[in-house]
């Protein structure tokens, strides 16, 4: 990335970023303490998180933060505004998936997924509002996916809490433009993370017509924007980062063979 390019674009602001110890979260994490920011990490991975804070420096503070706890929610962004003095920007990253058919998604599944990807969120917009209004106004980035604007078979409940996530985004956004606070959603698609990985996904899978999937510090170049004053006036609105991949409508191996064919003959 070009260092230069965001350097001084969050400045003066803090942010607080949930599943921040790895993957995505620690890119956004990274990306926007570059830009000027101080970064309040959230996770429950704590050797990791406390790790990208120690690297990050100064302008990083870990704080354990199981998203579907509200009362780690309420430490967190207390934890925010006692080391930093306020909070303007809020991330919400963190999230599961896993892959089974129908019959084989227990009810446990589909409400733990649901209690982290779209509960959580939710818990933390609740906490986080009375310091954003505090602030004056500021960001909310939910982390959505391309999950979220179509389905995807045997990531049943990853896909109904993405397309709630999104879909809260934009009840926000009509709800909370009064007080200057934005809320927008990022839709990413295949990303290189552990995740993703562990899920038994590769870019090869994905259609993607770029060929490959994305870095994780590509997206957080998206979070930087929606957090930074040059998107004063975005809100309401879903940002998809995916290589293409929601743009068109695969063709099937043989149907692809079968118009080359044509063409040779």
């Amino acid at each position: 990335m070009d260092h230069a390019i965001s350097a001084g674009r969050l400045v003066g602001k803090v942010a607080l970023i949930t599943g921040a110890a790895r993957g995505q979260g620690a890119a956004h994490g990274r990306v926007l303490a570059e830009a000027g920011a101080r970064v309040v990490l959230g996770d429950i991975l704590d050797e990791d998180g406390q790790a990208l804070a120690a690297e990050i420096g100064d302008a990083a503070l870990y704080v354990r933060l199981d998203v579907t706890s509200p009362s780690d929610w309420a430490a967190a962004v207390a934890a925010a505004t006692d080391r930093f003095g306020r909070l303007d920007i809020l991330v919400n990253n963190a999230g599961i998936g896993f892959s089974a058919t129908v019959e084989d998604t227990t009810l446990a599944d589909w409400r733990r997924v649901l209690d982290v990807n779209l509960t959580g969120p939710w818990i933390g917009i609740q906490a986080a509002l009375p310091a954003l209004k505090q602030s004056g106004g500021g960001s909310i980035v939910n982390i959505s996916s391309v999950d979220g604007l179509m389905g995807m078979a045997t990531l049943h409940p990853y896909v109904a809490s993405k397309f709630g996530l999104r879909g809260i985004t934009k009840s926000l956004a009509a709800e909370l433009g009064q007080y200057g606070i934005r809320v927008n959603s990022v839709h990413p698609g295949y990303v290189d993370t552990p995740m993703v990985r562990g899920i038994g996904m590769l870019p090869e899978h994905m259609f993607i017509p770029l060929q490959r999937g994305a870095r994780p510090d590509e997206i957080s170049q998206l979070v930087l924007y929606l957090a930074s004053d040059e998107a004063g006036f975005v809100t309401g609105a879903e940002f998809v980062i995916d290589g293409g991949q929601t743009a068109h409508l695969p063709l099937t191996e043989a149907f692809t063979n079968r118009a080359q064919a044509d063409k040779a003959a």
